[in-house]
């Protein structure tokens, strides 16, 4: 429904209350203050009343503590992967070597590099439209690629990858459609569909991913909890030493795979996978 010109805060948040929108308060505060003019604030409630997703009504999305650039039709960086972000940075050496495939916007790669102080950044992505809008975020900090997984990577990169950041989809193929409108509308499909255990791109980057990792380098890819048990098999079988962390607070269950480092490759790993509750140190209250 369209918010009249002249419309207070308090009436944006009734419209978008009545289209459903659960933080209504917060998003309206938004809203408002992104609005240059009454017309344009009009059209952004409207916008997002018709079920846009927030953050491609804004054009950002605040994650790890920037905001990133988030265009129409590239997936929305979620909360819960700032924690994969946080465990990748505790590992990751200085100067470190970072790679952020499935990369969306960029937003994982580019938090990692500023919280790690990374030596090089590369990301890729298979959308046309995720890779126009990770350059804009990553600007020089680092090389963005189009291509499927490895393919686009300079051949370079072999073995000296430190971090390997992953954000596959997961989510099974028969449950995409139980997903909230937001994504399951306006978000591309391919960064959904995991496949029918979902699972299937992770098998693909497991497998590879010993090529291009450092020694002592570390894979890292979330998961839902109920498919942990699969994920830890799948990075062991590509070679690769698996543990689990989970954050609890923000329902997010992460997989790493470190490469061997000679006869010590276990050493501060369990090498059973056991789910670890870890701190989040990048969590907002």
């Amino acid at each position: 429904m369209p918010v009249h010109p002249l419309s207070s805060l308090s009436a944006t948040v009734v419209a978008l209350r009545r289209a459903g929108c659960v933080f209504a308060e917060d998003e309206a505060r938004l809203l408002h203050e992104a609005a240059a003019s009454a017309a344009e604030l009009s059209l952004l409630v409207e916008r997002r009343a018709a079920g846009l997703p927030l953050e491609h009504v804004l054009g950002w999305a605040d994650f790890h503590g920037r905001r990133f650039a988030v265009d129409a039709g590239v997936f929305v960086p979620r909360r819960r992967t700032e924690f994969l972000v946080a465990q990748a940075a505790a590992l990751a050496p200085r100067r470190a070597v970072v790679v952020d495939l499935c990369c969306g916007s960029g937003a994982l790669g580019v938090a990692l590099a500023a919280a790690s102080d990374a030596a090089e950044l590369h990301a890729c992505d298979v959308e046309p439209a995720a890779v126009r809008c990770a350059r804009r975020n990553v600007g020089d900090l680092g090389y963005v690629y189009e291509g499927d997984l490895f393919a686009p990577l300079p051949a370079a990169l072999r073995g000296r990858v430190d971090v390997l950041l992953a954000n596959v989809p997961y989510v099974p193929t028969g449950d995409v459609e139980l997903l909230p409108a937001e994504a399951r509308i306006h978000e591309p499909r391919v960064a959904l569909d995991g496949g029918g255990d979902g699972l299937d791109v992770m098998r693909r980057v497991a497998a590879e991913a010993p090529r291009w990792l450092a020694p002592g380098g570390s894979l890292l890819v979330e998961a839902s909890e109920r498919q942990r048990d699969t994920a830890v098999e799948v990075v062991r079988a590509a070679g690769l030493s698996p543990r689990v962390l989970v954050s609890e607070e923000l329902y997010a269950t992460v997989l790493v795979g470190t490469a061997p480092v000679g006869a010590a490759e276990h050493l501060g790993f369990s090498p059973w996978g056991d789910p670890v509750t870890a701190p989040n140190p990048s969590a907002q209250d």
